[in-house]
């Protein structure tokens, strides 16, 4: 089982995950594949996500059951620690300072 979200999604990128995943609500898309088909995915969100971010989660062999990452600008970014994937924030501050041109992408 994978969950993708995307927000501020292009049109041509929305259409892309239609076709494979089911669109529960807008830009929350679900769908149960290989992970090969699962990395095949993600690599067009990656190409297609523009301006916009996007977060995948899978069911995975880990403690917690899940695995994410996550594409784009967004003050939500992806930290291990001791093993286990947490949430952390960018302060305001800086996520108001990176301009849209050079926002960082997360994995």
């Amino acid at each position: 089982m994978m969950v993708i979200v995307v927000t501020n999604a292009p049109p041509r990128l929305r259409g892309r995950l239609a076709v494979w995943l089911l669109e529960l609500r807008a830009g929350v898309y679900v769908g149960d594949y290989s992970a090969r088909t699962r990395a095949r995915i993600w690599a067009q969100v990656e190409t297609y996500i523009e301006d916009g971010d996007a977060v995948m989660a899978w069911k995975a062999p880990t403690d917690q059951g899940f695995d994410f990452t996550t594409v784009g600008r967004n003050r939500r970014m992806p930290v291990d620690f001791d093993g286990m994937k947490l949430v952390s924030f960018f302060p305001k501050e800086a996520s108001s300072d990176v301009s849209p041109d050079t926002g960082p992408k997360h994995r």
